[in-house]
C-alpha cells in the first residue's frame, strides 16, 4: 500500500490506490526547482533593488532609502538563504522552552 494512504479506511485506501500512483508515476521532476528558480529570479532581484537604491540616493531621499536597504536585506536573506527561516523557528522554540524535536 502506499505510504501517504495507510491512514485510511482499507476500503478509501483500496478504491484511491491506483489514483494515488497514476498521480505519483506521472509527476514532474522537481529537484532543482528552486535552485533554477534562485538562479533566474536572484540576479533580477539584484538589479531591481541596485536600480531602486540608486534612484534614492539620487533624489535625496536617505530616510527611504536606508528603510529600502534593510527591507532589501532582509527579503535577500531569506531568498538567498531559505533554511534560516528554520533554524531560526527552532531556535526561538527552544529559548521558549518548547521541544523541537
Amino acid at each position: 500500500m502506499h505510504p501517504l494512504l495507510t491512514g485510511l479506511t482499507p476500503a478509501v485506501a483500496d478504491a484511491a490506490g491506483p489514483i494515488a500512483l497514476a498521480a505519483t508515476e506521472n509527476a514532474p521532476d522537481t529537484s532543482g526547482l528552486a535552485d533554477f528558480l534562485r538562479g533566474f529570479f536572484g540576479p533580477l532581484f539584484l538589479v531591481i533593488v541596485s536600480v531602486v537604491a540608486i534612484f534614492f540616493l539620487f533624489t535625496r531621499e536617505i530616510t527611504r532609502f536606508a528603510q529600502f536597504i534593510i527591507l532589501a536585506i532582509f527579503i535577500g536573506i531569506v531568498f538567498y538563504v531559505p533554511g534560516i527561516i528554520e533554524v531560526t523557528a527552532r531556535a526561538i522554540a527552544q529559548a521558549m522552552g518548547v521541544s523541537t524535536e
